[in-house]
């Protein structure tokens, strides 16, 4: 019995290294990993250099859907990032008109994803669904400024418990041609949470009031569920940064 409690602990050491070498799968990339896989079986019939490209193409799939465990900081206040990848502007901005936000003086943090990040997105502060939105449209690079107002996007609009809203808002790019979204209005969620997914390049624009200081600058890099861009309670100048 004595020795039972240690070999139960370095177990969970074991699973715990295993899960940060192999994250788990996102459940929305299985039917995607599933069609690549069989299409290298089929091509592999004709070609094997073919099916070895196609093994590639599978793996890569199968890293684009994974969904690694975050730590997210849990201080009333503070907004973190809704999605892994780089920070592309930082600034005033108007939300689209399906988030109903008109006349508020907003900022907005705009996270760019490329294929190689994480792209399940989650929620960037506690509070309570108000209404979710979806709008089609243009599939320009999700870079772009025109991305926010033409390209095809989700909008979620998130009060929190002090009364502030906040929009979210997922925005498809030049590759990424689907938005996942698992929310409903009326849902009550906390920061951290998983909310969704754009498959394959995309941006997510957060937009919060102009009297809550950005805590990040353009070009640095975002971890979604970790990476704190904003504090409700901070009294501080927009951050500016430097590469070194």
């Amino acid at each position: 019995m004595l020795e039972t409690a240690p070999m139960i602990r370095e177990a969970q050491k074991e699973r715990q290294l295993l899960k940060s070498v192999l994250p788990p799968i996102n459940r929305a990339g299985w039917p995607f990993i599933a069609i690549f896989a069989g299409l290298s079986l089929a091509a592999a019939w004709f070609s094997e250099p073919m099916g070895w490209a196609g093994a590639v193409l599978t793996l890569w799939c199968t890293y684009f859907f994974r969904d690694p465990a975050r730590v997210t900081p849990v201080r009333a206040g503070l907004v973190i990032s809704p999605a892994d990848g780089v920070i592309q502007s930082v600034g005033p901005a108007e939300a689209p008109q399906e988030l109903k936000m008109e006349g508020q003086a907003l900022n907005r943090i705009s996270v760019f994803m490329n294929v190689f990040d994480v792209h399940v997105n989650r929620m960037p502060l506690a509070g309570k669904i108000e209404d979710v939105q979806y709008r089609p449209g243009k599939f320009f690079n999700a870079s772009l400024d025109k991305a926010s107002e033409h390209n095809e996007r989700q909008s979620i609009r998130l009060k929190t418990e002090g009364g502030e809203s906040f929009g979210v808002v997922q925005i498809a790019g030049l590759v990424a041609r689907r938005i996942k979204c698992d929310v409903t209005p009326g849902q009550e969620m906390q920061a951290g949470e998983r909310f969704g997914l754009i498959r394959f390049g995309s941006r997510v624009d957060v937009y919060l009031p102009q009297s809550v200081p950005a805590l990040v600058a353009v070009g640095q890099r975002a971890i979604a569920g970790e990476t704190v861009i904003a504090d409700i309670h901070a009294q501080e100048e927009p951050r500016q940064g430097e590469v070194r």
